[in-house]
């Protein structure tokens, strides 16, 4: 999210309140689940508050974590100093990764690419700095596969994109992965229900490679 936003630094505040509420109720396992096939040399993009970084395995030899939010980004550079493997943080956004061509073993992108300013744009970088046979994992939340709700999630994301950090809650993640170049070589679709009182949204943890 852009960083001279006022409305993008008001939502990085809240996300750092609610989002470990979210973990507690079962992001937290999500995030764990989601870095298990984590390898070598690793770029997380809109790493947030660094909840994920407890999480990767002794597999991984280093992590490249943009986060463009400052409010985050200094909350996740606390986290790095516990993290289990080395983290670097800096100020980036998944459109423009500052990484050579072919450079990265796994890119790593947890609740990021429903919020991304262009997808399409977010996972070519993805594809140019990941190693031939480089895996993305991701975990996000994306539209409805049940028509009425997938409907409803078209009317609310215009005004829910303002409030929420740029979230579009209708994106078809999977499909836009798939189509940039990926072979998606394992999905879970489950519904969440991410704070109290919140009905419970599509979500996919998945695995997928570069072609």
């Amino acid at each position: 999210m852009p960083e001279t936003s006022p409305s993008g630094r008001s939502f990085g505040r809240s996300f750092a309140r609610a989002g470990p509420r979210m973990d507690a109720r079962g992001a937290a396992d999500h995030r764990r689940r989601l870095v298990e096939a984590a390898r070598g040399v690793v770029v997380e993009i809109g790493a947030g508050y660094g909840a994920t970084f407890e999480f990767y395995p002794s597999a991984v030899r280093t992590v490249l974590a943009l986060e463009p939010d400052p409010t985050l980004r200094e909350l996740a550079r606390n986290a790095a100093r516990n993290a289990s493997v080395p983290v670097t943080m800096r100020a980036g956004v998944a459109e423009s990764l500052p990484a050579a061509d072919a450079s990265v073993d796994v890119v790593v992108s947890s609740l990021v690419l429903c919020s991304v300013a262009d997808q399409s744009v977010a996972l070519a970088e993805v594809v140019r700095v990941l190693r031939p046979g480089g895996l993305l994992l991701f975990y996000e939340h994306v539209r409805s596969a049940h028509r009425v709700l997938a409907a409803a999630e078209d009317l609310v994301t215009p005004l829910w994109s303002r409030l929420a950090g740029g979230c579009h809650p209708n994106r078809d993640t999977v499909g836009g992965i798939a189509g940039a170049g990926f072979t998606v070589q394992g999905l879970e679709r489950f519904g969440f229900s991410v704070l109290p009182g919140n009905p419970p949204l599509a979500h996919v943890l998945g695995v997928a490679a570069k072609d």
